[in-house]
């Protein structure tokens, strides 16, 4: 039981960095970014083909890290003529994109079986050790990022974000360059990311296709909406809220003698029912976001 805590915890601080990264472009710019994992699923395979390649740990996160920057300056520059919600399908198609590339790229991506035996971040210590570190670990990056969030959001970057998200023309007026604005928020949530899929790569020891697929975004969008768009806090409760509904049915399925494909099915079923709960009772989340209010 104590193991299954710690693979839960685990989980829960790795999605909390994607949320949080998520929460940079939805919740601070008001980008409606549906295809946002598109990056997690590159810093996954960086780890994975770096693998492959014979490279070090290191280089091939930050080589992940540098391709989805790249992929996030591309989709904004491609949505500076499109209105948001055109701009959220766009990046929808873009995910997409990039999960059929990595479906049929056997050679480099190992196609619909992905790539297995990555590489541990503690592989020189037991597998109890293992998971215990890796816990610590992601508990302290997820507090790290979750304080450089806030801080972030609070600083004059963040509030300028928050004016182009409330009022895009008034933003124009004081001078503020909008499209530069959604570029660096958006190349710094992917690369935040891209991290998190690299660690998430790392823990699983695997990496495939089925890390890009639509359920992810919705996962991780439930998670932010859930918690409170553009709070830190509502999103690491929401987080954790969530990956503990996940992580249940799989747990409870003998006891409910329900097969595979069911549980598959009522995971996502049952998160979609924890949102629409919350929308309907508390439509800014469990922990909504705080503006200051200037007198």
């Amino acid at each position: 039981m104590f193991e299954f805590c710690l693979h839960v915890l685990t989980l829960a601080c790795i999605y909390g960095l994607i949320a949080l990264a998520l929460n940079l472009q939805a919740g601070y710019t008001g980008l409606l970014n549906f295809g946002h994992i598109a990056f997690v699923g590159i810093g996954a395979y960086a780890v994975g083909i770096g693998h492959l390649a014979g490279w070090a740990l290191l280089p091939s996160v930050m080589g992940g890290v540098l391709v989805a920057m790249a992929l996030a300056w591309l989709v904004a520059r491609l949505g500076r003529n499109l209105a948001s919600d055109y701009w959220g399908i766009a990046t929808l198609a873009v995910a997409e994109i990039v999960r059929i590339v990595a479906l049929n790229q056997d050679s480099l991506t190992g196609g619909a079986q992905g790539i297995s035996a990555l590489p541990s971040l503690f592989s020189a210590s037991s597998n109890a050790h293992q998971e215990l570190y890796m816990a610590l670990l992601m508990v302290l990056l997820a507090g790290l990022f979750a304080w450089l969030s806030v801080r972030l959001g609070n600083s004059r970057f963040g509030r300028a974000l928050r004016l182009l998200r409330e009022q895009p023309q008034l933003a124009t007026c004081l001078g503020y360059d909008l499209l530069q604005l959604k570029t660096r928020a958006l190349m710094a949530s992917a690369a935040l990311a891209a991290l998190a899929g690299a660690l998430l790569a790392c823990y699983t020891s695997y990496v495939s296709p089925d890390y890009l697929l639509a359920a992810q975004t919705f996962l991780v969008w439930s998670m932010v909406m859930i918690g409170g768009l553009g709070s830190v806090r509502g999103i690491l409760l929401g987080t954790l809220l969530v990956q503990c509904a996940y992580s249940f049915v799989p747990f409870a399925k003998d006891y409910l003698n329900i097969g595979s494909d069911v549980a598959g099915a009522l995971r996502l079923g049952l998160v979609g029912v924890i949102l629409l709960v919350c929308l309907l009772w508390r439509s800014g989340g469990l922990l909504p976001e705080r503006l200051r209010i200037m007198p």
